[in-house]
């Protein structure tokens, strides 16, 4: 059995909001997996639904491009939130982006693309800031979208500088419709996303596993019931998660009487042309990263040159 710390019931009932008995509890039942503890709480009815992760701690910029009908969004890192404000950073950062949006979705490709005013790869310059400002940086990930016809829409929040910040959205609009109704909405629609963190536009693109899990879950929390009960039960709970985590099935941040899908249609009527919300990609800075707690002194003395 794994040794079950302080630290990490702690942990659990900052996810959960559950009591720390109920969280240790749940942590000697799972052998101590976090995950497992969360489900197995949500199944025993303690925590309808686990916070969002406290993982993101890496510090940096998530950046968005749009050049024409595409765009592309973009997540460079740093060790502190110093350097995300430093304006050299918030310059190469401004110009990978750019870059970005060529590299169809390749952070790999994006790396090897030549910085502009340069002769060096990106990550050849990327290198040599971390060496002039003496902390480490990486180009973590890039994404991207692209419409035949329309617009993308593009939100940034908590912006730093231009099209810089710590969450970054893309939105695809395809439509042959009027322009700037499309990018009004396509902005607005892009808020949203940033607010709600969706799944997938529908439930029949969330991922196997998201859905196997889901569905485990209910099982479990109405274990015994007839099977055909049971069918029905996980169905209709899958149908509330879809309300809650599918894009086109949110209630409309900016007018909850309304789904995303009917605000897409009302989006059509304005722009005088079928509209489709075909993508979109959310970026959220340090998302899936652990950092180890920092010694803010330590940092401070760093970075005026002190140790």
């Amino acid at each position: 059995m794994a040794d079950i710390t302080a630290g990490m019931v702690k942990d659990l009932r900052e996810k959960t909001g559950v009591g720390m008995m109920d969280c240790k509890a749940a942590l000697a039942a799972t052998n101590g997996d976090m995950e497992a503890a969360v489900d197995w709480l949500r199944a025993k009815g303690l925590a309808k639904a686990a916070k969002k992760s406290t993982r993101v701690a890496a510090e940096g910029l998530v950046a968005v491009a749009v050049e024409g009908t595409t765009g592309a969004v973009v997540e460079v890192n740093s060790e502190t939130d110093f350097v995300a404000r430093n304006e050299k950073f918030q310059a190469m950062v401004s110009q990978i982006s750019k870059l970005a949006v060529k590299a169809g979705g390749d952070t790999e490709k994006l790396k090897t693309m030549n910085f502009p005013g340069t002769s060096h790869a990106v990550a050849e310059y990327v290198g040599e800031m971390v060496a002039a400002i003496g902390e480490n940086m990486t180009v973590r990930r890039t994404s991207v979208l692209t419409v035949s016809d329309g617009v993308i829409g593009s939100y940034i929040h908590n912006q730093i500088a231009p099209g810089m910040g710590k969450i970054g959205v893309i939105v695809a609009l395809e439509s042959a419709g009027k322009k700037d109704e499309l990018a009004n909405f396509g902005r607005m629609l892009a808020m949203h996303v940033a607010a709600t963190n969706p799944v997938a536009l529908t439930l029949d693109q969330v991922p196997d596993d998201v859905l196997a899990r889901e569905s485990a879950i209910l099982e479990e929390k109405n274990a015994g019931k007839p099977a055909n009960v049971l069918e029905k039960i996980v169905a209709s709970g899958l149908k509330t998660f879809a309300k809650e985590n599918c894009l086109l099935e949110q209630a409309y941040v900016h007018d909850g009487a309304k789904t995303v899908a009917q605000a897409v249609a009302d989006a059509a009527k304005a722009a005088g042309a079928d509209v489709k919300l075909t993508g979109f990609v959310r970026m959220q800075l340090g998302e899936g990263i652990e950092k180890k707690e920092d010694d803010f002194a330590a940092e401070v003395a760093k970075m005026s040159g002190q140790s």
